[in-house]
């Protein structure tokens, strides 16, 4: 976080509005995260096919008895910095780094007028969302739309070849509900009329998604099939000047030769820039 000082020693209005701001977005992106709690760091352990009979039958009967099993693991200020843990409790799990870059794209959209709404697509628990319409917020912005595109039932079994080896269609950590994510708005006092909820497979519905114009455009859909059909229905909406955010790249080799394979077929020659190891990101030219 930059220094600016201390609200109240010789500073202006707007210097005090900017330190406000970024304390605020600070301690957010923090909660968000799960940083702020060092227990959020425990892994739940959930019923699965993979695990032995008796770790899963007992998983089973103490979740229906309300309780649940947790392995404790020591907190990783790094890891979680990066994403590349999985919280047990907190809103986002792609790391500080990378809701760093994502606030960076959005108040540069907004300072240089770039038109259009923002998107996410794959918003799990909507941590990354909520940071979104938080700057729309703080700008006082109340032209322009965040978008939550997700089917809130996990992800889709894997139908093509290059997604064969990453089936997670089966991870019940991963399906959050719309009601859930609905709540979690609600908990900061960010759900109005410009937060939309898109529910549904990505081919059933961004094909006709009342999308007319992107700022930004931020995919989370880990598997070929799910970023294909993303880039291929909403990548010529985002503006001139508009960023593509792309969260796993690095993560899953399905993503990555989806996007990699999308951008050789439209001739997409925009430089991609490194986030964190796992994200890039570029703005588009034309």
């Amino acid at each position: 976080m930059t220094d600016y000082g201390i609200a109240g020693q010789g500073k202006n209005s707007n210097e005090e509005f900017v330190l406000s701001s970024s304390l605020y977005l600070d301690l957010l992106k923090k909660c968000l995260t799960g940083y702020l709690y060092a227990e959020s760091s425990y892994i739940e352990i959930r019923p699965s096919r993979w695990m032995p009979f008796f770790k899963r039958t007992l998983a089973k009967t103490l979740g229906k008895r309300g309780y649940k099993i947790f392995k404790v693991m020591p907190f990783d200020h790094k890891a979680r910095e990066l994403g590349k843990d999985w919280p047990s409790f907190c809103y986002s799990m792609i790391g500080l780094r990378r809701l760093d870059n994502l606030q960076t794209c959005v108040e540069t959209v907004l300072k240089e007028r770039v038109p259009g709404d923002l998107i996410e697509t794959g918003v799990w628990r909507g941590g990354a969302c909520i940071l979104m319409k938080a700057i729309l917020e703080l700008h006082g912005v109340n032209d322009r739309s965040v978008y939550l595109a997700d089917s809130f039932e996990g992800l889709p079994a894997p139908a093509l070849e290059a997604d064969r080896d990453y089936d997670l269609s089966e991870n019940s950590y991963l399906a959050v509900s719309v009601e859930e994510v609905r709540t979690a708005f609600q908990k900061f006092g960010l759900l109005d009329e410009q937060v939309k909820f898109l529910k549904g497979w990505f081919k059933d519905t961004l094909p006709t998604a009342e999308v007319d114009c992107l700022a930004l455009l931020r995919l989370d859909g880990d598997l070929y099939e799910s970023t294909i059909h993303v880039l291929n229905s909403l990548y010529a909406k985002v503006s001139p000047y508009g960023f593509v955010i792309v969260d796993d790249y690095h993560t899953w080799p399905p993503c990555k030769l989806a996007v990699d394979d999308f951008r050789a077929r439209t001739s997409v020659q925009d430089p991609i820039h490194e986030i964190d190891g796992a994200g890039v990101f570029w703005r588009k030219s034309s």
